[in-house]
């Protein structure tokens, strides 16, 4: 054990002082660069959004405006008229409605994000009338999710999982999730490159500002964590790396309430990377049920009041709008297309021996 722990810090170190030893010119310095022995590893530090695109008068995708959230919706059910009404009859009744949901019509009218343009990457291969194009030109975007959670509050820059989700990804260890690129030639070009997929279970590194800094380690959990663990090949044109599908990630969700998972089906890497971080996109085909799921146990209920977000309206919309992986029995689809826009910093990843 003791030689173990020896020889992973002394691959770190000599991780650590190999530019300088080696007298080679540092990252900033040249457009190109490869990272010693080929490996570079980077961690999840913040989840911006569920990849809404968002315009900065929404008038784009929220010509409509944004939808009501469960307050709204219980007072237009059951205004203060002078009826005496029961417990069972209204507030249990509602949250019946949010734990054992239905895809029966909804009673208010639900607005979904619109628009040519959205976040994402084309997951399918292929192009039809319900895709989107992103901002560079690419076409055949697959993200139904953003038409469900685009004009609600709660998952915009102003909402209250926007600002939480930023903060417990940070603080969570349960949270922690980092990817490691090994058989890397050049962050510029390298047309093929292994990805592999980890939960880990350190703290981040944060600078005096409570910023994320380069350079931190991030161990391996290769017990509890196993089957967090994927691999994917990919390849990097422009300094963006895109990955081929991984079978399917599982992303940690730890809130105010019970930590959960998403299950992300053929799922997609896109990230512009640097030596010291990285930025875009986790993509795939999510599981609806895990999806809702994951949100009524993350998260305290006054937040989705404050940011309008209304379990009962979202879940028929997931459903409805699910774009993947068909039941073999029914026909329907239980996974929905949508992204999560992270950032990341550059950090060590160690393998257990």
């Amino acid at each position: 054990m003791k030689n173990s722990h020896l020889h992973s810090i002394s691959w770190l170190l000599g991780t650590l002082c190999l530019p300088v030893l080696a007298g080679a010119s540092t990252p900033e310095a040249t457009q190109d660069w490869a990272p010693p022995g080929g490996r570079i590893g980077y961690v999840v530090t913040e989840e911006i959004s569920w990849g809404i695109r968002e315009t900065p008068d929404h008038k784009e995708e929220c010509p409509n405006g944004f939808n009501i959230g469960p307050r709204e919706q219980f007072a237009a059910l059951f205004p203060k008229q002078g009826k005496k009404r029961t417990l069972v009859e209204t507030q249990l009744k509602r949250e019946a409605e949010i734990w054992a949901p239905d895809t029966t019509p909804d009673p208010f009218p639900f607005h979904e994000a619109t628009g040519r343009y959205a976040l994402g990457i084309d997951l399918d291969g292929k192009v039809t009338p319900e895709d989107f194009e992103s901002d560079d030109g690419r076409k055949g975007i697959d993200n139904q999710l953003f038409r469900v959670v685009g004009c609600i509050r709660n998952y915009r820059r102003e909402g209250e999982l926007g600002i939480i989700t930023t903060k417990w990804r940070a603080q969570k260890p349960f949270n922690r999730i980092s990817f490691e690129l090994t058989g890397v030639d050049s962050l510029l070009n390298d047309p093929e490159v292994t990805v592999s997929y980890f939960r880990t279970l350190d703290t981040l590194l944060a600078g005096p500002t409570g910023n994320f800094l380069p350079g931190g380690s991030q161990r391996v959990d290769a017990r509890f964590g196993k089957r967090f663990i994927a691999t994917a090949r990919g390849r990097i044109v422009d300094g963006v790396l895109e990955t081929e599908p991984f079978d399917r990630l599982l992303v940690p969700q730890d809130g105010m309430g019970d930590p959960a998972i998403n299950i992300f089906k053929s799922a997609q890497l896109r990230l512009k990377l640097t030596p010291e971080s990285a930025e875009g996109l986790l993509g795939g085909f999510i599981d609806v049920e895990q999806w809702y799921y994951a949100m009524n146990t993350s998260w305290a209920t006054h937040h989705a009041a404050y940011g309008q977000a209304s379990a009962a309206s979202i879940y028929k919309a997931l459903r409805r709008l699910a774009d993947g992986y068909p039941d073999p029995e029914t026909g329907e689809n239980t996974a929905i297309s949508g992204y999560l826009h992270i950032k990341l910093v550059q950090a060590y990843v160690i393998h257990p021996d």
